[in-house]
């Protein structure tokens, strides 16, 4: 059954099952047809998260076990509403003392019968799986290790001993068994096992073998065919060595019908695979455009020219974002992936070493092609033949560009053919091997995370013109969308994946939905981002890009109706998003090479400035732009809830909700009263629910062009003729020219009325009628959602 509407609820010890189905008679008025559950499945304990699973078998007992659960199904059934679960298929939580298929491999080793369910390069690691655990080098935990009850402890950590050992001295214990005791700090360098990005406690999955498939995914099946679940949110299918493949047989064994999206992050105008059984992505393409819509491209451009003048970064001939991107994938690849890059080279290497033809290409000079090559993948993952069915995009992610460009890094010409044998692999031309199999997926795996940590987690935060567009998915280089190009991308979803997901908030957004709008609203005033950067130049940053991504921070967290002396509890929540924010850019200190003095330094001037009295010079200058922030808010939430997808709402999200990145944007579910966009939601909901064809995979979407002066500042459209979305975009741009006089919207034939204004305003469309004034359609509010009378 596909949704009509999803509503996303954060599980944790300290919102359960039970909690959330006090809260079921609150959803099922708000207007959302399913529940969307984080992950579900025993995890480490105290997690509030939800995605280091330990056992796939049971439901989570924090949360309440497997039966609250199913009363939790239950309940939302008696309220007309289903459930769907986000699932994580590629990794488990590296954590041996609960995660039971690891323990066992790492008391039996190779010999284990879970040894198949994880990527561990037992060669590489001397027939030892390295576990970066200890928070010194060994030599200096050596007294803190002492073997009791028949396992090794170290403070609060337990490991099994391989049988017979447990009698040896603990330097031959140690090196007896199929682990190897390391401090953290090695886990760039030497870590042996494939982990979820840079997270060495997020150990990968092999869910393409059959075996290990099944046994990871039999209770998620039990509970689809039960009828608990009628949908899956699959995580990061980026991370697989065979997304395809994978998704063919989840399909299957759910028997097609289950509504399946999967967390793949697009890049600029980058179609989903075609032949991946799903109805679509979780929806990060469509935030980036409905934040694209609602951006001013001249005044984005003017506040990067300021930016530069401010922060003084260095730009390169690629164009500074550009530049930044590939800087930070440098950095990335050659340190914090360090271990993923000479997997490639012992495995390219063994490669060439079994051809005569290739046997003279060095190892540094594979490692140098591999780094080259993957610097330059625009994309999160090349789907080659070995990983999806798209050859042609995967020969273009792994572009004859990018070769020659490669190859510039080798002083000799014959040095630099290792280029070509990289890309032959990488594209899994090359042969047909295990070696030649194992590159190419790996190769791809490690494509994407060092895309998402290059560019999710340090280049957007190094590059911050306008950190409203700094969202996954986004392009901060060019972060405005024309209505044009909108239009054609809703048609491309209406045409072929009208079920996918939409969202504009989820529990990986660095700011919520409402923050990103008021600092979009920068983006049509830089002259008065200028006169508010010289108030407050009195508080001194210890840098200044700090300062800028502090003080845009403060205007997207600062309500406009603030007064900013009720904001210090909120603006204390400034700080560790800041924190973050300059471990992640990683310029001045790091989440592994901290500097103290820095950090000191930062938290003391966003309590000083940003969350501390400055906050009262940001409310004041939100107070005149509030109504535009507003009106970008409620646009943002109509365009989403009625635009071709299945719209995702995350918790809290249906009233004005601010929150910055995690763990700011994962606390508990709390309802709160309601607010005008509340009105908007339960409005847009409802008629979703009401008139569920106009909406379903056979409706249609039809631009409405608005014609007059301000004819740029209205979006329109049509939904299978029968409701019709009207939205205010860039309205402080339309104020200073004078608001909507003479601009007019055109109706299609019918008599329509405004679901979200006072009763009976209600206008007439086709030759019957004429063109309806935007002043009038927008007198009561900056948004309007017509639905066409019988």
């Amino acid at each position: 059954m596909t949704p009509t509407a999803t509503y996303r609820l954060q599980l944790q010890p300290d919102f359960t099952f039970s909690a959330a189905a006090k809260v079921v008679p609150y959803l099922a008025a708000l207007g959302v047809s399913h529940l969307h559950l984080s992950p579900v499945l025993e995890a480490v304990p105290g997690s509030a998260h939800g995605y280091d699973v330990v056992d796939h078998a049971s439901v989570r007992a924090e949360l309440g076990g497997e039966q609250a659960l199913r009363r939790l199904a239950g309940t939302a059934r008696e309220y007309g509403l289903g459930l769907v679960l986000d699932i994580v298929p590629n990794h488990m939580a590296a954590a041996p003392r609960h995660n039971k298929a690891l323990w066992d491999v790492l008391r039996e080793g190779r010999d284990s019968s879970y040894a198949r369910w994880f990527d561990i390069d037992w060669e590489a690691g001397g027939g030892q799986m390295l576990l970066p655990v200890l928070p010194a080098p060994l030599g200096d935990e050596l007294g803190a290790l002492r073997v009791e009850g028949g396992m090794l402890h170290h403070g609060d950590q337990r490991f099994p001993l391989a049988a017979g050992t447990a009698h040896l001295p603990l330097p031959a214990l140690l090196d007896a068994q199929h682990y190897r005791l390391a401090w953290w700090r090695l886990a760039r360098t030497e870590l042996n096992y494939r982990r979820f990005f840079t997270i060495p406690e997020l150990i990968g999955v092999r869910v393409e073998d059959p075996e290990v498939f099944a046994a990871t995914h039999a209770k998620i099946f039990e509970l689809v065919r039960d009828g608990v679940v009628e949908g899956l949110r699959v995580d990061h299918p980026d991370g697989l060595a065979d997304p395809q493949e994978y998704l063919r047989r989840l399909n299957e064994a759910t028997g097609g019908d289950c509504w399946t999206v999967v967390e793949k992050i697009l890049a600029d105008d980058e179609p989903l695979p075609a032949g991946w059984p799903v109805a679509g992505t979780t929806g990060y393409d469509a935030l980036r455009h409905i934040d694209g819509v609602f951006t001013d491209p001249a005044g984005a451009a003017a506040l990067e020219r300021r930016y530069r003048d401010v922060t003084g970064p260095v730009g390169d001939r690629g164009g500074y974002w550009e530049g930044t991107v590939r800087r930070s994938a440098y950095k990335v690849v050659i340190h914090e992936l360090a271990a993923e890059t000479a997997f490639l080279v012992r495995t390219a290497g063994r490669v060439c070493a079994a051809d005569p033809a290739l046997r003279d290409h060095a190892p540094w000079a594979l490692r140098t092609a591999i780094q080259e090559l993957l610097v330059r993948v625009p994309v999160y993952r090349p789907y080659t033949t070995a990983g999806g069915p798209c050859p042609e995009a995967a020969e273009a992610a792994v572009s004859e560009e990018a070769v020659r460009q490669a190859k510039a890094a080798f002083p000799v010409e014959q040095e630099a053919r290792a280029v070509d044998v990289v890309r032959e692999l990488a594209l899994g031309r090359l042969g047909t091997g295990p070696d030649h199999t194992a590159f190419c997926a790996r190769f791809a795996q490690t494509a994407s995370a060092l895309r998402a940590k290059s560019v999710e987690d340090t280049a957007f935060y190094r590059y911050v013109p306008l950190i409203s567009a700094n969202e996954v998915g986004g392009d901060p280089g060019s972060p405005a969308v024309s209505p044009e190009r909108f239009h054609a991308y809703c048609a491309r979803l209406a045409r072929d994946w009208p079920s996918t997901g939409t969202v504009l908030t989820t529990h990986d957004t660095k700011r919520s939905a409402d923050v990103r709008a008021a600092i979009a609203v920068l983006s049509e005033c830089p002259e008065r981002w200028d006169q508010l950067l010289e108030r407050v130049a009195g508080v001194v940053a210890p840098d200044p890009q700090l300062a800028w991504q502090a003080w845009q921070t403060a205007v997207g967290f600062t309500p406009y109706g603030e007064s900013g002396e009720s904001g210090a509890p909120d603006g204390a929540r400034m700080v560790p998003a800041l924190l973050k924010s300059v471990r992640e850019a990683g310029l001045h200190t790091s989440w592994t090479e901290a500097d103290p003095l820095y950090e000191q330094a930062v938290s003391d001037f966003v309590g000083a400035g940003p969350a501390g009295p400055g906050r009262r010079t940001v409310a004041a200058f939100n107070r005149g732009l509030g109504p535009y922030a507003r009106a970008g808010a409620l646009g943002a939430a109509l365009v989403q809830l009625t635009m071709p997808g299945v719209p995702d709402l995350y918790q809290g999200t249906e009233r004005e909700y601010f929150a910055l990145v995690d763990p700011d944007n994962r606390q508990p579910f709390r309802t709160g009263p309601p607010d005008e966009k509340t009105v908007v939601t339960t409005a847009a909901l409802r008629l979703r629910g009401e008139r569920p064809k106009v909406f379903s995979e056979s409706g249609t979407y039809t631009p409405l062009y608005a014609t007059g002066p301000a004819a740029a500042h209205c979006l329109a459209f049509c939904r299978t003729g029968e409701v019709i979305t009207a939205v205010t975009r860039l309205p402080l741009r339309l104020a200073e020219a004078g608001g909507w006089a003479g601009t007019e919207l055109t109706l299609p034939e019918g008599r329509w009325a405004d679901l979200l204004a006072s009763p009976g305003r209600e206008f007439e469309g086709g030759e019957g009628g004429g063109p309806v004034d935007l002043a009038l359609l927008f007198a009561e509010r900056p948004v309007a959602l017509l639905s066409r009378q019988s």
